[in-house]
């Protein structure tokens, strides 16, 4: 039997109609019988038994087509199917078969049924000339439609698995039932093999939740925003005028003047409240969160094999941990197990199209997820209204971001333009240019590298100096000053949104447990239950009652799970493992980097035994270029790996709730990443060419690879080289590129699987699809933490190595602005809706943002002082220059030495290569000279400049940091504006329950008037005496007004 063939259970025809409206779903609420009335009413094992047997291959929906051309009475749950387009009237899926209730919530499984049950409805409705209007898309007593088996038809074989679920489902859908939803099931879709469950949330649920989960609803009650005055005023209406082009064509953006005031909602309040549309009051998003909680509250505590016979007997255990794990959870664990393959809420309809009618998502398409509108302005108040609080806030983040890299970038191109004009002044790299010179360089490898001059490093010292200069250091103390701003400044508009969004008295509550670790938790019990009993058994007990006994187990069993968590003991494998494995990670990160180092090294070598001269003379570049698109693709498949590796780590913890479960997981996977990201960069900025050696004694990796060496100009170009390609390889293939390929590959690949499993029917793909099967072809919502980290990982690009390139912020500018709309796109056209969680802030986003912006700081300083020539410039300008200028300092910073003094076997195979014999080469360090005492040994030049570098680095930071945190001392968290309001409507909350209280009093002042003499005048709770004070017919509460008190 099919779990669409839902019919009643041995009944006369005469009781059909009686049973069939008693497991009737009605607007009212749930039918009675609670969820074994349901099971008994939706499980069919037999068929009538009063039919003729000529009649028996008679199908049940005729019984049921009866009912619709009037024989049976037809309750108000079922959909009379006499339309033309049954549809059109639902249309196409947003409401229930009666056209009239929403459908807020999708549960989605997979069911096996015989070929050839797609075209049975259509056969039976050629066969009966009498239900000839009637659609081939039948009710059930559970209200829907599907696939239907014949009576004289073998039920399809089934195994355990798929009749275990079945038979979870049916509990599961009664228990929702008993909590006051509705469902209507839909199993005769275009998807083969699927089936819908379709919810809808009536008005006394929706009233009960929102009671319970204390959600902020509008009054009637509004007030009047105070606006700015004076100078401040008009400058706001000017640059309203400015940005009006800009801003987009959305009511909700708009400024208002006025506000309704919200408070929690309260059933008992409800006079309050601005009710004069029902239908609207709960929005898509509040209604679908409602249902979310439900499901997720709802459990089942059954399974058809747990205490079954024979095969289903064998399966106890499996099935018996899978049954608790059910009944500890609601819909996240029936998902996990298989019962439901999907739950989602439903879009508010089509996005593009001429006869599209007018909805949210396709007003956010076209004012918000269009690339052509990329100038504009978000709408992020209607991306709250139809996404929920966290998403409103991740693409408030973000644009907040977008906007303040503006002035970042304008810097940053000033900065950068400022080098190239200052670069033919430059005198250290005029001097490396100039041919007269003639300063011979000592071999930049063993044997195959000859010497070189340094004039033909004259391209490389010029394009330093664009990145170079006395404005860099500028920039770094801009851009650590420009990041605390920016945690300001989103401080401030976090607090807008709040106020904005009535969030502000909002505090999370405790989430529900996770299955998994429910499920942990019943297994540690269930092993100490175990151990107990075994001590039981060899302690000799007293006799007692059996039935007593096996009351106090089943008690003892009820509580044990209330009385055991999961400690640090239990976990410690984990942890032990979680250590393990980053440790191991980070490790093949740094494998790696030396990888490309000993490639680098080897590259430069093959390519200095060239013959050509320009390949020679390019070694630098060619081998930075290459070895750093190799570190870019290996960046991008680690980070994959990574963020699995992570999510296997964060789920072998087993943490309690999804909260302490996600920012476990981010921390994990932002380390891994951030490690990943920022080796290579490392590598260059800090450690290349410090730890080489010298002519004559070089340090060698293995025994084979001599370190390789900075250029006479510095490591600054080669780190700027770096950081560029590795930030806009990321961004433009794995930020852009996976994310527009990847969802579209991932729809062909499910479009060719589905046209595989079912073949086409024309008229089945001539009709227009439901929503629900609309929704169910998208991809489902992953969450929000690969677009964090992608952005966050962009941030540390911004402000860690900003010194070394300028244009890092107008490269990240571009991105974001494409990013914006990329994301909006994905969420309104590809991804099936999230449920709308309510949230106040990014949560550990921000505090991941703090740490990288401190850590930015420090990074600067090293960057400036150590990777550039600053501080040795401004050491020689002040303590070793002759005429107060820089003429000299690139001679300065070069020791010399005898080439005599090469190790045996290092020395060039051709050391006429210059076309002279070489005497001495110079070299980049502070060392004594091949004619001193101490020769090679490191001079106090060396110790000066070191000295002089760590003066700084300390200064720097200090100095940015105090300026810093009185930047965020300076600028307080809350607008002024923003806590006046908030002040504002506290007491206008007191002045309203005020005045309801004085109604209250004139109510009883006129009763005593009247004669009535209540026993309790401050709390009459009397609905009659109400109700005839009121002149209402029916019971009032005791709180209604009979006029407006308000």
């Amino acid at each position: 039997m099919l779990e669409g063939d839902i019919g009643l259970k041995g009944l006369p025809l005469k009781e059909a109609p009686a049973a069939q409206a008693a497991g009737a779903v009605d607007g009212d609420g749930a039918p009675p019988g609670g969820p074994r009335g349901q099971a008994a009413t939706m499980r069919v094992h037999e068929k009538y038994s009063t039919l003729p047997a000529e009649d028996r291959s008679v199908h049940i929906i005729n019984i049921c087509a009866i009912e619709d051309i009037g024989y049976l009475p037809s309750e108000g749950t079922l959909l009379n199917s006499l339309s033309v387009d049954p549809d059109a009237k639902c249309k196409y899926g947003l409401y229930f078969r009666d056209g009239k209730r929403k459908v807020d919530y999708i549960l989605v499984y997979h069911h096996k049924r015989p070929s050839g049950s797609r075209a049975l409805p259509r056969r039976v409705l050629h066969n009966d000339a009498a239900l000839g209007a009637r659609s081939a898309k039948q009710d059930q007593p559970l209200p829907g439609k599907g696939g239907q088996v014949e009576a004289g038809s073998p039920e399809p074989p089934m195994d355990y698995h798929e009749d275990d679920k079945h038979f979870r489902r049916e509990e599961y859908e009664g228990n929702l039932l008993e909590a006051g939803l509705e469902l209507e099931r839909d199993q005769d879709t275009k998807i083969h093999g699927v089936g819908f469950v379709k919810i809808h949330a009536p008005w006394n649920v929706l009233c009960r939740e929102a009671e319970f989960l204390k959600l902020k609803m509008p009054t009637k009650k509004m007030y009047h925003i105070s606006e700015t005055r004076g100078l401040l005023k008009t400058i706001n209406s000017v640059l309203q005028k400015i940005t009006d082009p800009i801003q987009p064509k959305v009511a909700e953006h708009r400024p208002q003047t006025t506000k309704r005031l919200y408070y929690p909602f309260s059933r008992e309040k409800q006079h309050l409240f601005d009710l004069s549309d029902k239908d609207s009051f709960f929005d898509s998003k509040t209604r679908s969160t409602v249902v979310y909680e439900i499901l997720k509250r709802t459990t089942c505590t059954k399974a058809k094999y747990s205490m079954g016979q024979g095969e289903g007997r064998k399966k106890d255990s499996a099935l018996l941990s899978k049954r608790r794990k059910c009944g500890k959870h609601g819909i996240t664990s029936l998902l996990a197990n298989g019962v439901y393959s999907a739950a989602y809420p439903l879009h508010d309809g089509d996005y593009e199209g001429d006869n599209v009618e007018f909805n949210d998502r396709k007003l956010l398409y076209e004012e918000w997820a269009s690339y052509g509108v990329f100038y504009k302005y978000q709408p992020i108040d209607l991306v709250r209204k139809y996404f929920g609080e966290k998403i409103g806030l991740y693409f408030a983040w973000l644009g907040a971001y977008t906007q303040m890299l503006i002035p970042a970038s304008i810097v940053g191109i000033i900065v950068f333009l400022y080098g190239c004009a200052t670069v033919d002044q430059n005198i250290p790299s005029m001097e490396m240019c100039d041919q007269r010179h003639n300063i011979t360089m000592c071999p930049l490898c063993d044997k195959t590298c000859s010497y070189w001059k340094m004039s033909s490093a004259c391209a490389t010292a010029r394009a330093s100096h664009l990145f170079d200069n006395p404005a860099t250091v500028f920039f770094s103390v801009f851009m650590a000053l420009w990041a605390a701003t920016f945690m300001e400044h989103w401080k401030r508009k976090q607090m807008r949104l709040n106020y904005r969004w009535d969030l502000t008295g909002f505090e999370e509550e405790e989430d529900h447990p996770r299955a998994e670790y429910e499920a942990r938790v019943l297994e540690k019990s269930l092993r100490k239950e175990s151990k107990n009993k075994e001590k039981r058994l060899h302690v000799p007990e007293e006799p007692t009652n059996k039935w007593k006994q096996r009351v106090k187990s089943a008690m003892a069993g009820v509580k044990l799970t209330d009385k055991v968590k999961l400690t640090w003991k239990d976990r410690f494998p984990a942890y032990l493992t979680n250590l393990v494995s980053i440790i191991f990670m980070i490790a093949v990160t740094f494998a790696i980097v030396l990888g490309v180092i000993i490639y680098r090294i080897s590259m430069a070598a093959a390519l200095a035994m060239n013959s050509s001269p320009s390949v020679r003379s390019n070694i630098r570049v060619t081998v930075t270029a290459t070895a750093v698109i190799i570190n870019l693709v290996v960046i991008i498949l680690l980070d994959e790996v990574y963020g699995c590796i992570a999510r296997w780590l964060t789920k072998i913890e087993v943490p309690k709730t999804e909260k302490s479960f996600e920012e476990r997981l981010i921390f994990k996977a932002f380390l891994l990443k951030f490690v990943n990201s920022y080796t290579p960069i490392f590598y260059v900025a800090f450690f290349k060419g410090r730890f080489v050696g010298r002519p004559g004694d070089y340090v060698y990796i293995f025994r084979s690879f001599r370190m390789e060496e900075c250029a006479p100009g510095g490591c600054l170009m080669e780190l700027c080289i770096q950081l560029s390609i590795i930030m806009l390889g990321k961004q433009l293939i794995q930020n852009n590129l996976f994310e527009i390929g990847i969802p579209k590959m991932k729809k062909l690949i499910r479009r060719l699987r589905r046209r595989r499993q079912s073949p086409s029917d024309h008229e089945e793909q001539g009709k227009r699809k439901q929503r629900y099967e609309v929704d169910y072809n998208l991809e489902p919502f992953a969450g929000l933490t690969p677009e964090y980290m992608e952005m966050i990982i962009q941030f540390g690009f911004v402000t860690l190595f900003v010194a070394s390139f300028p244009l890092a912020p107008l490269f990240a500018l571009l991105n974001n602005i494409i990013e914006i709309r990329l994301d909006a796109k994905k969420f309104v056209t590809e991804l099936r809706r999230p449920v709308a969680v309510r949230a106040k802030d990014i949560g550990i986003w921000y505090n991941i943002l703090r740490g990288v912006g401190k850590l930015a700081v420090i990074i600067n300083a090293f960057v400036i002082s150590f990777t550039s020539d600053f501080i040795p410039r401004l050491v020689y300008l002040y303590m070793y220059s002759q005429n107060g200028t820089m003429h000299g300092f690139v001679n300065h910073t070069l020791s010399s030495f005898n080439v005599s003094d090469f190790q045996n076997g290092t020395a060039p195979n051709d050391p006429l290569d210059l076309g002279y014999e070489v005497q001495i080469c110079r070299y980049k360090d502070y060392r004594e000279p091949p004619w001193s005492e101490h020769k090679y040994d490191i001079s106090k030049d060396f110790w000066a400049v070191l000295a002089a570098r760590l003066a700084f680095v300390i200064v720097f930071q200090n100095l940015v940091m105090f300026m810093s945190d009185f930047v965020d001392w300076v600028i307080p968290d809350i607008p002024k504006d923003i806590s006046q309001q908030i002040h504002k409507e506290k007491v206008l909350m007191v002045e309203l329950f005020m005045r309801e209280e004085q109604g209250k009093q004139q109510l009883l002042d006129t009763w005593m008037e009247k004669g009535h003499a209540p026993e309790d005048p401050c709390n009459n709770h009397n609905p009659k005496a109400h109700s005839d004070s009121c002149g209402s017919s029916g019971p009032a509460p005791s709180h209604a007004y009979c006029g407006d008190a308000l």
